[in-house]
């Protein structure tokens, strides 16, 4: 198959649905006049946390909790002020000030800073703040003896504020900012352990990683500056048609590369897992409610691009498909609690880039389960928390096994949350995956049984995850003596828990379909293979053979204490990331490498030298003249006299000549 043919069979049709509206936002008044308090209240307290030092330890983690809580408050009553407009003035916007302007190809480019209030943006503020300040409030308990906590809470501040900063601009300059911004403190977060260099040296390959990708936004915004002379979403929207396709295929692809870095998509994925390093509070503010769902938000949110460039919608599609499967192949290996959890996130989000690439028919259904996910992934990443805080920081599942009974409260809501993500009729995720899912397979069959088949995985691996911990017999060593957490640490837990079970409600009357209508348009119903409770049945059967297989070959034998090397080359290419580190070690890094080793002997053999040559060369010459220079009479004398001889001479043979 040619790639064209290959193109074209994978093209996602969006017969049927209605283009994303054009809405100038409206100024905001009343109170959305106080939507800047969202950003301001974090920021303000990172800024005391990270400035007054020492004096602060004693109360700076209150600060920081009490700052997030109260941004989330701010979002809770604009939301609920949003609620009350009718559906064509939900867009609300509020200018701060004007950074600068600029005159471009005769016209005047302005950079203006400015806040947009939208459904979209209402959901993820919602979601940030809200699981922000649960995060906040376990961290309380998790880092209660860690010496630098204040500090601590002064990073998970600037992460909240650039995280809302990022999808609470109203155009890519503001959103950069905050992409930025996003990609400092995760560096701060899962390096905060600096004295161990596993550490270190992921919070340098999070940092690098990322920044490949942010090359795709920065030549992505370079593009959109010199296309459509405005970085507004409004502006760029309502010019988006007049733009040839090939223009919007590059951006859109730009796009990609920068969403495939910060929601460790397929190919910028490798530094998921090592971000485990961090505290796990890290981990679930990463995982769950701020830096990988940004990637998600920037294909969404530039619908509008994706719309008119069928080509990089299929991209998005192709990526999102991948991620789901390797992500999940990944999970299935790993002994590490924490990365299993973080293969499961990459797979996780997968599906949601993948219903993103879905066009009209999917973006609804994208942040739905962005949202389900992060009430389901925030309460097992803290429960994994929870486990290591009771194990003496252990995160061998192999050196767990019967937890339930000792820690009861973290066993009963990390179950719920494991309920939720293998999509457990009912739960969270029943509703948001399985609508993932029946949309995939009407637009395009193959990438709809890669979406059933990764269901059945991710039952598979999240199964194991819970045999491994909580059932079987006790593996962990004698001085280790599990207990449940306190209070501070397990009231979030109850929380997110409540909210994996109920989250589901979102969708009902297409709820959430209907309040995102006036971002990304209006989705015309699709037309399915097979009527809707067979494939619905179809997915609780994949999903029922994953708990068994899991049970079968894990909750029926007996764990060792250590992983067995006696294994088939998959499972060891799942141990190893599915070789992602190899690839770009071989791609990438080591002719890197060589290249920079090449460019180094050029410049110390050839520029150096020819710098050093021509020095050496005026200095010989000058030692020459200077000897001619020496200050003796009697030398200069012998000079004129050997001169004079010479013009003789050369008289001499003119005249007979």
């Amino acid at each position: 198959m040619t790639v064209t043919m290959l193109t074209n069979a994978l093209l996602v049709s969006t017969a049927g649905a209605t283009e994303p509206p054009v809405v100038e936002p409206a100024a905001a008044d009343g109170a959305l006049s106080l939507l800047w308090l969202v950003i301001a209240l974090p920021a303000l307290g990172a800024a005391v946390l990270l400035l007054a030092g020492r004096r602060s330890d004693s109360w700076g983690h209150l600060l920081g909790t009490a700052t997030v809580a109260g941004s989330f408050l701010v979002s809770l009553v604009s939301f609920i002020a949003l609620l009350g407009r009718d559906e064509g003035d939900r867009s609300v916007g509020q200018h701060l000030w004007t950074w600068f302007e600029v005159g471009l190809d005769g016209r005047v480019f302005s950079a203006d800073l400015a806040l947009l209030y939208d459904p979209l943006s209402a959901l993820f503020l919602l979601l940030i703040t809200g699981v922000g300040a649960l995060i906040h409030v376990y961290s309380i308990g998790y880092m209660a003896l860690d010496p630098r906590r204040r500090r601590f809470f002064g990073y998970l501040n600037l992460f909240i504020a650039a995280m809302l900063v990022l999808v609470l601009s109203d155009g890519y300059l503001g959103l950069f900012l905050g992409w930025e911004g996003v990609g400092l403190a995760s560096y701060l977060l899962i390096g905060f352990f600096q004295h161990k260099p596993s550490a270190a040296a992921a919070a340098k390959k999070a940092f690098v990683v990322n920044r490949v990708g942010d090359v795709g936004m920065v030549l992505a915004l370079a593009l959109i500056i010199a296309t459509f002379g405005t970085v507004s979403f409004a502006g760029i929207s309502a010019a988006s048609s007049q733009v040839g396709e090939g223009t919007l295929t590059a951006i859109g692809f730009l796009l990609l590369l920068a969403a495939c870095g910060k929601s460790a998509q397929v190919p910028l994925q490798s530094w998921l897992l090592d971000a485990m390093e961090g505290p796990t509070p890290v981990s679930a503010l990463i995982h769950a409610a701020t830096m990988v769902t940004a990637g998600v938000y920037l294909v969404v949110r530039s619908n509008f691009i994706f719309e008119n460039a069928e080509i990089a919608q299929t991209g998005v599609v192709v990526v999102g498909t991948v991620t789901l499967l390797w992500g999940a192949v990944i999970g299935c290996a790993k002994d590490d609690i924490k990365k299993v959890l973080a293969g499961s996130t990459m797979s996780q989000i997968g599906y949601m880039m993948l219903a993103a690439g879905l066009g009209v028919a999917g973006y609804a259904y994208a942040i739905f389960h962005l949202l389900t996910h992060g009430f389901f992934k925030a309460n097992m990443f803290l429960g994994a928390g929870s486990v290591m805080h009771g194990m003496n920081d252990e995160v061998d599942m192999r050196r767990y096994g019967a937890l339930r009974a000792a820690m009861p409260i973290t066993f009963a809501t990390f179950a719920l949350g494991y309920l939720a993500i293998i999509g457990f009729p009912g739960f969270s995720g029943f509703w948001s995956k399985d609508r993932i899912i029946e949309t995939a397979l009407a637009e395009n069959w193959v990438v709809g049984v890669a979406a059933l088949i990764g269901a059945g995985v991710t039952a598979f691996y999240m199964t194991r995850l819970m045999l491994m911990t909580f059932f079987g017999e006790k593996r962990w060593a004698d001085e280790v003596h599990p207990h449940e957490s306190p209070k501070v640490m397990t009231t979030p837990l109850i929380v997110l828990a409540a909210l994996s079970v109920v989250g589901g409600v979102l969708i009902l009357g297409n709820w959430l379909k209907d309040w995102l209508t006036p971002v990304v348009g209006k989705a015309e119903p699709h037309d399915l293979p097979v009527p809707v409770i067979v494939i619905t049945i179809a997915i609780t059967l994949v999903v029922a053979v994953g708990v068994a297989l899991a049970w079968f070959l894990v909750g029926r034998r007996e764990v060792p204490r250590t992983a067995p090397t006696d294994v088939s080359f998959v499972t060891r290419a799942a141990r190893a990331d599915l070789y992602g580190d190899a690839v770009n070690e071989g791609l990438f890094m080591r002719p890197g490498q060589r290249l920079t080793r090449g460019l180094g002997t050029f410049d110390h053999s050839v520029v150096d030298g020819t710098v050093r040559g021509t020095a050496g060369t005026f200095m010989a010459s000058s030692s020459l003249f200077r000897r001619m220079q020496n200050g003796y009479v009697r030398s200069y004398a012998l000079s004129l006299l050997a001169g004079a001889l010479l013009v003789m001479v050369a008289l001499l043979v003119v005249t007979i000549a």
